[in-house]
Formats: structure tokens, sequence, C-alpha cells
């Protein structure tokens, strides 16, 4: 998977191969390959997901840790 590769351009990818997939602009030939890279940035993003919302709970358990004292 791309080093460089953000949240927001892998939802925008996976949207336009959803894209490409629904209005059946995808040859045979290339669905298998979409329908790959497709589950590649669905893994991609749900693992950011997953990191964003530990990361914001520690910071939020961080804050109220710190208030109490």
């Amino acid at each position: 998977m791309d080093q460089t590769l953000t949240y927001e351009s892998a939802y925008k990818e996976l949207a336009q191969i959803a894209k490409e997939i629904e209005t059946e602009s995808v040859s045979v030939d290339e669905l298998a390959q979409k329908v790959k890279r497709a589950s590649e940035l669905i893994t991609f993003c749900q693992a950011k997901l997953k990191s964003t919302e530990t990361e914001v709970n520690n910071i939020i358990a961080g804050m109220e840790g710190s208030g109490s004292k």
C-alpha cells in the first residue's frame, strides 16, 4: 500500500471504484483487480479510523486525568 496514502485520498479512490463498478464501466478483465484494490482501501480506512479513535480516546482520558488533580 502507498505510504503517502491519506484517509481522504483512499476514500476518494474507493468512491471512484464503486462508481465505476455501479455504472458497469469496468471491464470484466479489470473487475477482480478493482475489487482487490477496493478491499485494500477499505482495510486501510478501517485501520485509520480505529487508530484515530484510539488516539482521541487517549487524549480525552489524559485531559480527564489531569483535570482531577
